[in-house]
């Protein structure tokens, strides 16, 4: 029965992490629901400069819990008694900073910090994830609204 449970556990985990790392997409193309039916400021310009980064993954604490969940039924397996109860702490410890880190990882995206020469001359820089090709040179157009600035052909 303790297999089952720590089977249960495990896939819980697992799912709940996944969920975690669809969360919060940075895509020029992915618009919150809270973000439609709302006016954006259009605004137009020249692509100067394209930079490829990184965006960091989430720590919203999902992975940690799951890892110490996980780590502490590891690690309540090991001797008996005190020992027993030792391992559960260690286990939590370790599982948690484990699950902590997995979650960062597998949520990192790639990005692009898109430089552009808008048509009133200012110039500005939007970083968002690179799911478009964008190239020195060409047109686009820069959406404005509720915090939120996106580039786009």
């Amino acid at each position: 029965m303790n297999s089952y449970r720590l089977l249960a556990v495990a896939l819980s985990a697992v799912a709940l992490l996944g969920l975690s790392a669809c969360a919060g997409s940075q895509s020029g193309s992915a618009y919150s629901r809270s973000q439609t039916r709302g006016e954006m400021l259009v605004r137009m310009g020249i692509v100067e400069s394209v930079r490829t980064v990184t965006i960091e993954g989430t720590q919203s604490g999902v992975g940690m819990v799951a890892g110490g969940v996980l780590g502490g039924l590891a690690g309540s397996n090991v001797g008996k008694g005190s020992g027993s109860t030792a391992g559960a702490v260690v286990g939590a410890v370790l599982g948690g900073l484990a699950g902590q880190a997995i979650e960062e990882q597998t949520s990192k995206k790639a990005g692009l910090e898109i430089t552009i020469r808008l048509d009133s001359g200012q110039i500005i820089a939007v970083t968002q994830e690179a799911d478009e090709a964008f190239n020195p040179g060409e047109r686009v157009r820069i959406l404005s609204g509720d915090g939120v600035t996106r580039v786009s052909h």
